[in-house]
């Protein structure tokens, strides 16, 4: 057989007491497939149990059982020897090996090691026989002198243990405290948090899965089965809805009803940081009916609208289920499908939303997330770069464990080492669908392990080491600036630094208020824009910010209309300069976007200084400022004789000059519409 390589972390630890020192002993993990007589192939199972599983740590071990993260060899029962030859990535001196027998144990038969020159050394020898035990860590000791090894050679004796034999890890060190198989738990889990039963007004008799906690932590939407109060029948599954009261208790749960729910199968997988759109399972037909892929529906006055397809180039699954999780800003969706390249059964893959509002076929998100077993049930957390699912193939606890993993860069397909989520989320049982609000307080999540009926959704205080990165809700309504009533308007959030649009949402105009949730360590420009207006911004600085803020933040817009004045951003000098910052550029582009609509507008551009320094200087200074902004919008198309100047250097203050954020104010550039 060809060599197999595979990428992956190779090295773990024994942690040893010596002497009150504590000394790491280093564990390496096979890292390369040298030579097998077979593997068993399955074409629904990616690949699966083939001789490549049994490269790395344990997948399955500590927990034994089934695995497809495992080798097994092709047929169960055989009469023949089976046998798997690896190699490590370095020599060492050999004083142990350690082999993951997670299924159906006992049928190792004879273990060589090798050395550098390939020779070959016997150090174990015994009957195949069962185990009254369904898995175990199988650990030989070599008592041989100056044993250098770096290739360990397994051989099986299938017929005397009935079933397939599997093979989870082989792994070898110089140390004689015993191997043992390790879960990747995050740390500073704090074993006295215990979870909580969000209790009968949410959990019932029936099936209660798939918590979506809205940004603000107030609305939980989630998905309920085996329950006769669904629209369909009670098999098929329906979104209900319950909202905190002013005591913090959960209320009497509400089917969601019509559009949202319909005969079929109905479940929402998402909802946006302004909580009027909800994101959902299926495709809704007109006539009633539902066929694979995602839709969206929007909250009006008159409730929930009928949901809108989304196109999702080349959507396919060739799984029965199918798990989905939408970014906070509406643009990037994970979701957990099994398809022709996938490495096992269901793995999580990205989707991203294009200009024409279709979004890009799946990618795989690649073998750091994704294993030979299923990967479902995923949350991308409102930082945008920590994510959570469940999977069954890796080191856990049992069933399905929930684990976190935070993205590496803007490819979304680099992702740090999955970490679970320790023992008081994570059961015997089968744990899925975590959700956090903005918070960060609190995580939500679906258990069998004591529940009410046959699956709850349950709620725990979330510790430091497994909480997102922390962010800043801003909230706010957008105002006629002269009769201070509501009006409608876009409003988008650009980081200030690159000019690129994070999010963006609709302030409908009806006395509620936007919502934006934005990651902090950035500085924000928000802006509200609204046609036969000036744009209204306002700069949020979370630079220096360390834990979770609400803000909020009024705009107001002004009419275009001739005497109009308007004042452009504080921001858009520094202190005794005349050079324009590339951060006012956008700003400045929207004014040019505005003379463009209107051609014959022409305009007052008035320059103001603070009054620190000579008084002739800061004329001159203030003349030389809005000669820049006229300058910049020359170059850009407008006509010169479209705009006047005038300089007053400190005469006109908006603000006292005693602080440096007071003089910042009176650094200003004005411009007022002469006529249209």
């Amino acid at each position: 057989m060809s060599l197999v390589r595979r990428k992956i972390f190779i090295y773990s630890s024994l942690i040893l007491l010596v002497a009150g020192k504590i000394i790491a002993q280093p564990v390496l993990w096979a890292d390369k497939i040298l030579g097998y007589s077979s593997e068993y192939r399955n074409e629904n199972a990616g690949q699966g149990f083939r001789s490549k599983q049994i490269l790395g740590e344990p997948s399955k071990l500590p927990d034994f059982g089934n695995s497809p993260c495992a080798w097994s060899p092709a047929t169960p029962d055989g009469r023949n020897e089976e046998w798997i030859k690896v190699g490590f990535e370095k020599s060492i001196a050999l004083k142990q090996v350690a082999i993951a027998e997670n299924f159906n144990p006992g049928s190792v038969t004879r273990v060589y090691a090798y050395n550098e020159t390939g020779k070959e050394f016997l150090i174990y020898d015994e009957k195949a026989s069962p185990l009254a035990v369904k898995g175990r860590m199988l650990h030989i000791f070599t008592n041989q002198a100056n044993l250098i090894a770096n290739a360990i050679k397994i051989i099986l004796d299938p017929s005397k243990i009935a079933g397939f034999n599997q093979i989870d890890a082989i792994g070898i060190s110089s140390a004689a405290e015993p191997i043992e198989a390790l879960i990747n738990v995050s740390p500073s889990v704090l074993k006295e948090v215990k979870k909580e039963n969000l209790g009968k007004a949410v959990n019932s008799k029936g099936q209660e899965i798939n918590p979506i906690i809205s940004a603000d932590g107030k609305t939980l939407y989630f998905t309920r089965a085996e329950f006769e109060g669904n629209i369909g029948s009670p098999d098929k599954q329906d979104a209900w809805v319950s909202t905190l009261d002013k005591n913090n208790n959960w209320t009497e749960a509400v089917n969601l009803g019509a559009p949202v729910n319909n005969g079929g199968d109905n479940a929402i997988i998402g909802v946006s940081a302004d909580g009027k759109t909800i994101y959902l399972i299926n495709a809704y037909l007109p006539g009633g009916g539902l066929v694979y892929g995602l839709s969206k529906s929007f909250y009006t006055k008159n409730g929930w609208s009928f949901p809108k397809q989304m196109k999702i180039q080349n959507l396919y699954n060739d799984h029965d289920f199918s798990g989905f999780a939408i970014s906070p800003h509406g643009n990037v969706l994970v979701m957990s499908v099994q398809r022709k390249d996938t490495e096992g059964r269901k793995d999580l893959y990205v989707s991203f939303v294009q200009k024409d509002d279709t979004w890009s076929e799946p990618r795989h998100m690649g073998n750091v997330l994704n294993s030979a077993s299923d990967e479902n049930s995923p949350f991308l957390a409102l930082d945008n770069k920590t994510l959570y699912f469940t999977s069954s193939g890796r080191s856990g606890y049992g069933g399905g464990d929930v684990f976190l993993s935070r993205r590496l860069d803007d490819t979304w397909l680099n992702w740090s080492k999955p970490e679970n989520l320790g023992p008081n989320i994570n059961t015997a049982n089968h744990d899925s669908y975590f959700n956090i609000p903005a918070s960060g307080e609190y995580g939500y999540f679906s258990s069998t392990d004591n529940a009410i009926g046959r699956d709850d959704i349950f709620r725990i205080r979330l510790t430091p080491a497994i909480k997102p990165d922390p962010v800043a809700t801003v909230s706010g309504s957008v105002f006629e600036f002269e009769t201070t009533t509501p009006i409608k308007a876009e409003i988008s959030a650009r980081i200030l630094k690159t000019g690129e649009i994070f999010s963006k949402t609709t302030y409908e105009g009806d006395g509620s208020e936007f919502k934006l949730i934005l990651p902090l360590k950035e500085s924000y420009v928000i802006t509200a824009d609204e046609k036969n207006y000036f744009s209204s911004t306002e700069e949020v600085d979370l630079s220096d910010e360390t834990g979770f803020r609400t803000i909020r933040k009024n705009l107001f817009l002004q009419p275009i209309k001739p005497g109009q004045q308007i004042r452009l951003a504080n921001n858009m000098f520094s202190q005794s300069s005349a050079d324009i910052t590339e951060t006012s550029f956008q700003e400045l582009d929207r004014m040019i976007g505005i003379m463009n609509e209107y051609p014959e507008m022409e305009i007052l551009l008035e320059g103001h200084t603070d009054n620190q320094g000579d008084t002739k200087k800061n004329i001159k200074l203030s003349e030389d400022r809005v000669l820049g902004v006229k300058n910049y919008l020359v170059l850009k198309g407008i006509s010169a004789f479209r705009i006047q100047t005038k300089a007053w250097g400190p005469a006109k203050p908006i603000a006292n000059n005693l602080t440096e954020a007071s003089r910042q104010k009176n650094r200003r550039v004005e411009f007022t519409i002469l006529k249209m």
